[in-house]
Parts: structure tokens; C-alpha cells; sequence
């Protein structure tokens, strides 16, 4: 892998919880983000995966400093990021932007969307001298396949997935190394959605971006990203490439994830093994011992209760070349296919073992013996 030009160690974002009106004190925390490790090489995607509350939005806000860390160091290019001052924190954010979920609430209605894209320029001037920043908008807006002529209207006159591109050009206005893309086509529908996926694929080469790309959708998470790494309640617990996580996951949260896959050909799906996960998600405020994932795991044994998973490579592959070996924070770790081979591999999948779906009265197939 290239070097890395941002570096996530020990991430932590912790909410307190308060409690008495006069005389307010901390009764507890809500853990959003509790220890995240990650790397970003130059011109690379990083796909980040996770059910809703797991901390994905929350480690994209920290990224681009619109929240800051409770403890943890977020490195670019060596510098912590976390720990400089206004104005070495201005050159950063210069270099480090973000797209938002929402098309509709991320662009002010009373600009128009000259203004919009131009109003970095404000912020940077050196970027853009006053006279040629008309003239840039007008090509930002061009390489989003927007009409030029458009840097007159306002928000309300476009469509979702124009304001999106409104909302990418913004974010290419001054010419940043990484873009933060916190679930970009999830209010988008399904042909739109490809439509921006598709354009920020060609803009990552023509401009030579690096990815933080933040989804729900799976599918949409492998087309765009080189690696993926999954999140369960504040912390990554598997990552690797795309190849590795959605054709040899080993970890029993990331197989789950991948049994729900709508598999569109009803031959495989018939085929296919299902894991119902049985229980709610922990909440961050009262995180499980151990392994937080354990409490809906068909594998939980006495050790996940004591002993917290390491994010590292399992010891039972780490001496084979398996695509299995990648890391995964997991005591029992092993490698599952629960997606559908490609058309064109030869027999079906594995049927369903014994205990899947739940039949037994648990949330999986049978746990494996004591080691």
C-alpha cells in the first residue's frame, strides 16, 4: 500500500450524560466513537460500513474537525491534526473536505449557487484572486456536469441529485487531497445513486482525490472503495480489501451484514445461507464487556465476556497466504461465504448448516466447541 497521507490512532468521542438541574453532574457517557485505528493512502478509498448509531457520521465529523476528539490522534501527513491552532488548522481543512448526507439541508437556500461553491474562495482567497473566481465556479460546475449557466439559480430550483453535485463541486473548490463523503447517495434514488457514484470515480482520477466514503449500501461500498472497513458500535471490527470482506469474511458481525444482501437470482438465494441476529443493539451509553459484539453472537463464549478482541489479523490464518488473512477482531475467527459466488463458479453455495436462522432457538449457526 502507498504511504499513508492520514493516520487514525485510538479515536474516542465520548458524549457526557448529565443529570440535576442547579447542579449538573456526569453520570455517564455516550460512547459514539471508542477507539478507531485506520489508515488513508493517497489516492485510495476508504469504504466504512455499519449499521445506523455504530459512529460512521461521528468519525466524519472528527475528520474534518467539526467535532473534536475526547482522546485519540487523527495524523496528516505527520501532523496531529487535533492539536494545532486556528490558523495551521485553516491550511488543513483546506486540504481535507466533506461532503454531506443531506442535498437538501447542506446548501443554504438564500445563495445562489454561484454563491455556494464560490464561498470557499471567501474563506481562501489565495486560492482564487476576485476576477477569475466567476470563471472557476462556472468550470466547477462543468466538471460536475451541471450547465455553467446555471451559477445564478438557487437550491430549490434543482433536483436531489443536482444538489449533490453542487454540494461535490463545493467540496472540490479548492482543490483538497481527501474528500469525506459521509453517505453521499443515500437520500438519492436508485439511478441517481449511481449517477454520483459513477462521477466521483471519474473526479478521484482526474483530480487524484483520496476517499473517505461513508454508506448503508453494501453494493455501492464495494463498486468505489479499494478497502472496507466494517463498524459495530463505535469501533472497527473487521478491514481489509474489497475482495477480502465480501468473499472471505471472517468475522460473525460482517458475515450477518452480508447474509441481509438482497441477492437478486432466485437459484442463489435459494442456496444461500441466511443469519438472523437475535437481540437489539447494545446502547453506546452501556456497552457490553469484552467483545461489544458478543451479546448477539452465535460464537460468544466465556472469553468474549472477559476479554476484549484485538483489531488484528486471526492467529489461525496468520502463517497461510488465505484471503482470510486480513484483520478482524474476533477470539473465534473463521472464514464464512454467505455471498452468492459470481455467475459462472462452479456448483452452488454451501447450504445452510445446522442451526442457521435461528431454528435451534438461537441467533445462528451451532457454537463452535471449546478450544
Amino acid at each position: 500500500m502507498a504511504e499513508a497521507i492520514l493516520e487514525v490512532r485510538d479515536l474516542h468521542k465520548h458524549y457526557p450524560l448529565t443529570q440535576g438541574i442547579l447542579f449538573r453532574k456526569q453520570v455517564g457517557a455516550v460512547r459514539a466513537v471508542d477507539g478507531v485505528d485506520f489508515d488513508l493512502a493517497a489516492g485510495e478509498t476508504l469504504g466504512i460500513v455499519g449499521e445506523s448509531g455504530c459512529g460512521k457520521s461521528t468519525v466524519a465529523r472528527m475528520l474534518v474537525n467539526l467535532e473534536r476528539p475526547t482522546s485519540g490522534t487523527i495524523r496528516y501527513k505527520g501532523d496531529d491534526i487535533t492539536t494545532l491552532s486556528p490558523r495551521a488548522l485553516k491550511a488543513v481543512r483546506r486540504n481535507i473536505q466533506m461532503v454531506f448526507q443531506d442535498p437538501y439541508t447542506s446548501l443554504n437556500p438564500r445563495m445562489t449557487v454561484g454563491d455556494i461553491i464560490g464561498e470557499p474562495y471567501e474563506i481562501h482567497p489565495e486560492v482564487a484572486p476576485k476576477g477569475s473566481r466567476r470563471q472557476k465556479v462556472q468550470d466547477l460546475l462543468d466538471v460536475v456536469g451541471l450547465n455553467p449557466e446555471y451559477i445564478n439559480r438557487y437550491p430549490h430550483q434543482f433536483s436531489g441529485g443536482q444538489r449533490q453535485r453542487i454540494g461535490i463541486a463545493r467540496g472540490l473548490a479548492l482543490q483538497p487531497e481527501i474528500i469525506v463523503a459521509d453517505e453521499p447517495v443515500s437520500a438519492l434514488d436508485v439511478s441517481v445513486q449511481a449517477q454520483v457514484v459513477n462521477l466521483l470515480d471519474s473526479l478521484q482520477a482526474e483530480f487524484s482525490l483520496s476517499y473517505v466514503f461513508i454508506a448503508h449500501d453494501l453494493s455501492i461500498v464495494r463498486h468505489i472503495s479499494d478497502r472496507i472497513g466494517v463498524m459495530y458500535l463505535g469501533r472497527i471490527v473487521e478491514i481489509g480489501t474489497d475482495a477480502q470482506i465480501y468473499d472471505h469474511p471472517t468475522h460473525p458481525y460482517t458475515q450477518a451484514l452480508l447474509s441481509a444482501v438482497p441477492v437478486p437470482d432466485p437459484e442463489a438465494r435459494a442456496h444461500r445461507e441466511r443469519i438472523i441476529l437475535t437481540g437489539d443493539v447494545p446502547s453506546p451509553a452501556n456497552i457490553p464487556s469484552g467483545c461489544r459484539f458478543r451479546t448477539r453472537c452465535w460464537k460468544a463464549q466465556e472469553r468474549c465476556e472477559l476479554e476484549v478482541p484485538a483489531l488484528a489479523v486471526p492467529a489461525v490464518f496468520r502463517l497461510t497466504d488465505s484471503p482470510a488473512k486480513h484483520d478482524s477482531a474476533c477470539h473465534f475467527a473463521e472464514e464464512k461465504q454467505v455471498v452468492p459466488p459470481e455467475e459462472g463458479a462452479t456448483g452452488p453455495a454451501a447450504p445452510p448448516e445446522n442451526g442457521a436462522n435461528g431454528a435451534d432457538g438461537r441467533n445462528g449457526p451451532e457454537k463452535p466447541e471449546s478450544p
